[in-house]
């Protein structure tokens, strides 16, 4: 079982940067892909990107590359999504999920915290 607490949104104007947090319980965390992804009002949950449960791979959506980075610190059972350049489309709630490295489906999701982004 995990689960996960996101941490770091607010109101920022465009071009600024942020840093969201996801942290987990759990013993294994090193073994969960962790992905982060986002849901505006009136629109469908899209992935933003993810990262392997040891950190050595990260895949991220065309809409954010070169922005965004994920990293993580399994010794803190935290996954980060550092967020620069943001522009007001960026402007959803951002959730972080897991799934078992052999599973296909992220299993658990946090709770989200809302990021907007003034123009």
């Amino acid at each position: 079982q995990v689960q996960l607490v996101e941490s770091g949104g607010g109101l920022v104007q465009a071009g600024a940067s942020l840093r969201l947090s996801c942290a987990a319980s759990g013993r294994t965390f090193s073994m969960y892909v962790v992905a982060w992804f986002r849901q505006a009002p009136g629109k469908e949950r899209e992935r933003v990107g993810s990262i392997t449960g040891s950190g050595d791979s990260t895949y991220y959506a065309d809409f954010v590359k070169g922005r965004f980075t994920i990293s993580r610190e399994n010794v803190k059972n935290t996954v980060y999504l550092q967020m620069n350049s943001l522009k007001p489309e960026d402007t959803a709630v951002y959730y972080c999920a897991a799934r078992f490295s052999t599973s296909r489906e992220y299993t658990y999701w946090g709770q989200g915290t809302q990021v907007t982004v003034s123009s």
